[in-house]
């Protein structure tokens, strides 16, 4: 069975046709079925390793570097940079921030701030789009810079995720606004996890500014990952 990784993970419309833990619509939307599907979905925190190469850009300058990674709930998470090129500012101000923030949010055990569940969010149904995916749309239940207002696309099947798309909800830093993500998920060795970031942001003296993160898994619950 598929599960879904959301922990390792990030708009107040019409919000009243929700009911205690279940998601009831005065008037069924076809997107209903997805969200109980997601929501019903385990939410826990695989162990895995993978590569990940992550690229930025601040102004004129640019970055990249590729680093090791892995998580375990015994470890949690550790990286060891294999690569790396470009701009010392953008690769340790940025990139190796990155990093160091996603290990450091795990040692607080601080993951369910930003999961993909009911006491972060709020789901509102808004149909089935012309590529057949389930949109859902999340309002954040806190102004907080690891929710993202937006929109949650599903597999209607199943009510696994394909991406999520939105804004965050407050600016992690005085430098930094209009924080836009695209996060994409996959299947991987029968388990949910994402496999891409981008982000679009505004910098303040440096203009724009933007994120890719990619990752290529190796190993899944233990088991190898095959390519």
């Amino acid at each position: 069975m598929t599960t879904l990784s959301r922990g390792a993970i990030v708009t107040t419309a019409a919000l009243s046709i929700f009911v205690g833990a279940g998601v009831r619509a005065t008037v069924p939307d076809a997107a209903d079925n997805s969200i109980r599907q997601f929501l019903a979905q385990d939410d826990i925190q695989h162990p895995y390793r993978a590569v990940r190469r992550l690229e930025a850009r601040a102004g004129d300058r640019e970055g990249w570097l590729e680093a090791r990674t892995a998580f375990s709930p015994q470890q949690g998470f550790t990286y060891e940079v294999i690569a790396e090129g470009g701009a010392g500012f953008i690769r340790d101000r940025i990139l190796r921030a990155v990093l160091d923030g996603e290990r450091d949010m795990i040692a607080r055990g601080e993951v369910a701030r930003s999961a993909l569940a009911e006491t972060n969010y709020l789901f509102c149904p808004r149909g089935v789009d012309a590529d057949g995916l389930a949109n859902v749309l999340l309002s954040p239940k806190r102004r907080d810079s690891v929710l993202v207002d937006g929109t949650l696309f599903l597999q209607t099947a199943d009510g696994h995720p394909v991406k999520l798309e939105g804004r965050l909800a407050k600016s992690p830093s005085f430098w930094t606004k209009n924080v836009h993500i695209l996060r994409t998920f996959a299947s991987v060795g029968h388990v949910i996890m994402p496999v891409g970031l981008e982000s679009n942001a505004d910098l303040r003296w440096f203009g724009t500014g933007s994120l890719r993160m990619t990752y290529t898994y190796s190993e899944v619950d233990g088991h190898t990952v095959t390519p």
